[in-house]
């Protein structure tokens, strides 16, 4: 590939902020043939990186020539940590991506607010850790450079090992809201969690009637369950669970917008055994669990509740209501106040304690309406008891991980945590469907010579090493800067197994230097092709190459005599999932030569869903409804229902023609196939992920 008109420069300090070993940079690449992106080309300190819970995986250490550096992270804290996203709602740090949408704060006026910000750049890295114990139970898990706000300021973990810096001491409160002690846990996909959100939605808010009409021939039985909601997510959360307990129900508008009202839709069935089957799921049972609570007081407050300048109630007349509200308070340990009735019988429960209580409540009960919990525009204020009670340090180093967000924050486990002056990179480019996302490549040009001291040292075991675990080694970058061969080579020369994930086909350029390798180590080769329907792999990864080049590639590969297996996800509910569709993708697969086939459901990532409910909107509106209703309210995957019947669909296939049939959950996520996105629009605005 050659490059023309490319203009090399200084690095760009405004794509690269607060990087601190400016010795690393050689210079900053742009050409027409890469338009709107910048190759950062730099000297890496390190080649192989260790896999955090190797011992689960089929290797222990990884290679990303283009990935970037993330030895200049100081900032990091525990990939378990929860962080506060736009919604209300906790996720754990591992779960979140670049593109997300979380709060950070920013000083407006006399206050600290919770604002609006956004994930521009992730990444791991492994050192030491300390325990940071706060007087409510809350616990931070984070590397001694990591920063908190306190009521004196931001301070470090700990102090500088040269020189001074401000660090924590038990004399300091962080702030924030906190997360308490590690208590109970509910789990909202369970049974109960589902029947106890149906029964706290429909009384609370449902209308079901039965009656007789007579007329001069017959009488008539009417019977008929009705919910109208404003809120898709509550109205798509019932309507899926419902579908779950084999109760169908059909949707309708209900009330148009009007200057003083929304727009409202409803669920409805009129077969009789189906209502009689809705009036039993949502009778309170005998003995009612954690979880039945936990879902009847997501439900309810969905369906009756209100959070508005940080005062949360739920509303009912019905004594029966108020009843299993208050104990549902109680068994979940939520502090509340019942409030006297008001002319109209109507009384309400109310939440106590500040947003740590409210913070609480959302996190065990999990509703589905995300304008209720949200906090942007919120005072930060410390109303719960966050002292420094103990610091201590954790045996050995461990995994971290960090981000950089727009405001230079975010909320971590409950309090205010700065995050790393880090290199805005990104994700460093797979030139896939997801080039929109990013604009920033970081390629570590001595990556070979690195790489073969790091493989001559007496400690190293000869463990297999992994490429194509976070982006493509294969991306059409690999074509100017060719690190691949030396890596290879290098790799097998040391008698170093190796395995290879892309979805790139200039793998083919390589096929003879890999049929070396293979003579000396084991190579693994796996391709990853989702989409077998030329004009929906257009739509879905336009800048991908076609499926039949990648099927052509995994020929040559098999040709070479490789073993190679190929990733066929995701696959996606009512457009690549019918019997016609796979057999198809199979067909095309073993006549290519593959031996075998990993298989998965379309999963959609927090912060991903919006932006693939756009695509699905304007590429195939008639499917919404149905994709509502199968990743309703933050679910990011498919229901275990789907992912059953596709099982069974699958594997029969791929058995049939004569392919080893693996699922994804089979297989460890790291390895899964590099994210893609619908088709780019020309303006460089975020495209939904997949996966």
């Amino acid at each position: 590939m050659r490059w023309q008109g490319q203009k090399v420069g200084d690095v760009d300090a405004a794509a690269l902020p607060g990087l601190e070993d400016r010795t690393s940079i050689l210079r900053s690449v742009t050409t027409p043939e890469f338009a709107g992106m910048t190759f950062h080309e730099v000297l890496s300190k390190s080649a192989l990186n260790h896999v955090p819970g190797a011992s689960r995986m089929p290797f222990a250490w990884t290679i990303n020539p283009y990935r970037g550096c993330s030895h200049a992270c100081v900032y990091c804290v525990s990939p378990d940590t929860l962080i506060l996203c736009t919604d209300g709602r906790q996720r754990p740090l591992r779960d979140l991506e670049i593109g997300d949408e979380i709060l950070g704060t920013e000083k407006q006026g006399d206050y600290r607010r919770y604002v609006k910000t956004t994930i521009k750049a992730k990444w791991a890295t492994r050192k030491r850790a300390y325990r940071v114990t706060l007087a409510d139970g809350t616990q931070l898990v984070a590397s001694g450079d990591h920063r908190f706000l306190t009521e004196r300021g931001w301070k470090h973990v700990v102090a500088a090992e040269k020189g001074q810096r401000p660090y924590l001491t038990t004399n300091n409160r962080l702030m924030g809201f906190g997360i308490g002690a590690a208590g109970m846990k509910i789990d909202p996909s369970s049974l109960d969690y589902r029947r106890g959100y149906l029964a706290g939605m429909i009384r609370g808010d449902g209308m079901i009637f039965h009656g007789s009409y007579p007329s001069p021939t017959r009488t008539r039985e009417i019977h008929m369950f009705r919910l109208a909601l404003i809120d898709e997510e509550a109205l798509a959360r019932t309507e899926g669970y419902l579908e779950e307990e084999g109760v169908p129900t059909r949707r309708r508008p209900f009330a148009q917008a009007s200057d003083t009202r929304s727009a409202a839709d409803a669920i409805h069935t009129a077969a009789r055994r189906h209502v009689e089957s809705i009036e039993t799921l949502i009778q309170t049972p005998s003995t009612p669990n954690t979880d039945w609570y936990s879902g009847f007081l997501g439900g309810v407050f969905d369906a009756e509740g209100s959070c508005s300048r940080g005062v949360l109630r739920i509303s009912n007349k019905d004594a029966d209501i108020i009843d299993l509200i208050e104990r549902g308070m109680q068994e979940l340990g939520v502090p509340y106040r019942l409030e006297a009735p008001r002319g109209s019988g109507v009384r309400s429960v109310r939440v106590i304690g500040g947003l740590p209580s409210r913070q609480r409540f959302f996190a065990l009960t999990a509703p589905a309406i995300t304008r209720k919990m949200s906090l942007e525009g919120t005072a930060v204020k410390s109303v719960a008891d966050l002292r420094v009670m103990g610091i201590e340090p954790l045996d050995g180093e461990m995994d971290l991980l960090d981000i950089t967000t727009g405001t230079g924050d975010f909320v971590a486990n409950g309090v205010i945590s700065h995050n790393c002056f880090a290199r805005g990179t990104h994700e460093y480019l797979d030139l896939d469907g997801g080039a929109d996302f990013d604009s920033q490549i970081v390629v570590k040009v001595n990556v070979v010579e690195v790489l073969e001291k790091e493989l001559r040292r007496g400690s190293w075991q000869h463990e297999t090493v992994a490429l194509g675990t976070n982006t493509d080694p294969y991306q059409r970058a690999e074509g100017r800067y060719k690190l691949m061969p030396g890596i290879i080579e290098a790799l097998a020369r040391s008698g170093t197994p190796m395995s290879i994930l892309t979805k790139g086909t200039l793998i083919r350029r390589d096929i003879p230097l890999l049929v070396k390798a293979a003579e000396r180590v084991p190579v693994d080769v796996q391709m990853s092709i989702a989409m077998y329907d030329d004009e929906l792999q257009k739509a879905i990864e336009p800048g991908a190459p076609t499926t039949q080049a990648r099927l052509d590639t995994v020929r040559a590969l098999a040709d070479a005599g490789f073993r190679v297996t190929v990733f066929l996800m995701p696959i996606m509910p009512h457009m690549t999932d019918s019997v016609a569709a796979v057999d198809d993708a199979l067909k095309r697969i073993k006549a290519a030569g593959a031996r075998t086939v990993i298989y998965g459901a379309l999963h959609l990532r927090p912060g991903v869903k919006p932006w693939f409910f756009r695509w699905l909107e304007e590429a195939r509106p008639d499917l919404v409804s149905s994709y509502r209703g199968l990743y309703p309210g933050a679910s990011a995957e498919a229901p275990k229902a789907y992912r059953q019947w596709l099982a069974k669909r699958v594997r029969p296939l791929i058995r049939l023609h004569g392919l080893d049939a693996r699922h994804e959950d089979d297989y460890p996520q790291r390895v899964r196939p590099v994210r893609f996105a619908p088709s780019t629009a020309s303006e460089p605005a975020p495209q939904p992920m997949l996966f």
